[in-house]
């Protein structure tokens, strides 16, 4: 039969697994102790009735232990789920642990107490932000730096053969390219079409035009030297005129038909015509036929 001071006696004289002894006392590391103090009434190896709460993934168990479990170890803790209400998980251990110890069922009350403040203090720190300051070891940093200076030296490589490529493309020492990749091939090969491409944009000029103009004063000029025919052209019939008196009505129907034909065409063309037509000018000639003054309109080519 089991005897709980027996028991107490071994452990507390001899040594136990779960006491730690340090300056501020002596403390049980047993997950069942309810208050964590190695002592006679707080022990849970050395009392057959004992009970006690426990946390597992943020719920709360009653755990009981009675004398008529002792010869079962697998079924020697009966345990009680509590709600998050901490009034109806309080009437919950009243319920279960009626009859029990007083000073038991005070430290369990005050367990329970403990552990809800705790499990509110949890959540407002897990709300909470805070920096979290991290550390990197120096192998790790060693690592990188070399990385570092190994993709740099692979940017620069890939650069200067770039370069060459270019250069020797220029110069035409490859027709055909079966060692290198087809890809960068074709990229550098677009690269040189954009410079040509922009070279030769920069080497255009905008082209210079020539547009022919009307000048007036060329044609105020024109009209003057065939005024200056006609008038010449008058002064040489007043001199053959006498000479010609003989053929008066030979020359008045002339000078009319002349005019007739000069207005048709002038109403038939109109300013339009007139406009196009630049180079035609219309000039008024007047014939001395005795006493008489004929006008007669001529068209100078």
């Amino acid at each position: 039969m089991q005897n709980d001071e027996v028991i107490w006696q071994v452990i507390r004289h001899k040594q136990c697994s779960f006491m730690s002894k340090i300056e501020t006392g002596i403390f049980c590391r047993n997950p069942y102790n309810v208050t964590g103090i190695c002592n006679r009434s707080s022990c849970p190896l050395a009392n057959s009735r004992y009970a006690t709460i426990r946390d597992h993934e943020g719920v709360f168990y009653l755990y009981m232990k009675t004398i008529e479990r002792a010869h079962m170890p697998n079924k020697l803790w009966e345990r009680v789920k509590l709600p998050r209400n901490y009034e109806k998980a309080l009437e919950i251990i009243d319920k279960h642990l009626m009859y029990w110890p007083k000073f038991l069922v005070h430290k369990t009350k005050q367990r329970l107490t403990k552990m809800t403040q705790m499990r509110i203090r949890m959540r407002k720190l897990a709300l909470k932000t805070r920096e979290k300051i991290m550390t990197t070891p120096r192998k790790e940093k060693k690592r990188e730096s070399r990385r570092e200076e190994k993709a740099e030296k692979a940017a620069l490589l890939d650069k200067s053969i770039e370069k060459e490529l270019l250069e020797r493309l220029k110069k035409g020492l490859y027709d055909e390219i079966y060692n290198y990749p087809v890809n960068e091939y074709n990229k550098v090969l677009e690269k040189e079409e954009l410079q040509l491409a922009s070279e030769e944009e920069d080497e255009e000029e905008p082209e210079i035009e020539y547009v022919e103009g009307y000048d007036e004063l060329e044609e105020e000029d024109d009209i003057e030297d065939f005024n200056g025919l006609a008038i010449d052209r008058n002064h040489g019939d007043d001199d053959n005129s006498e000479d010609d008196e003989e053929a008066e009505p030979r020359t008045r129907k002339r000078v009319r038909k002349e005019s007739a034909v000069a207005s048709k065409k002038i109403e038939k063309d109109g300013p339009v015509a007139k406009l196009k037509k630049k180079a035609r000018v219309l000039v008024e000639v007047e014939h001395e036929v005795g006493h008489e003054r004929l006008k007669a309109v001529q068209d100078v080519a």
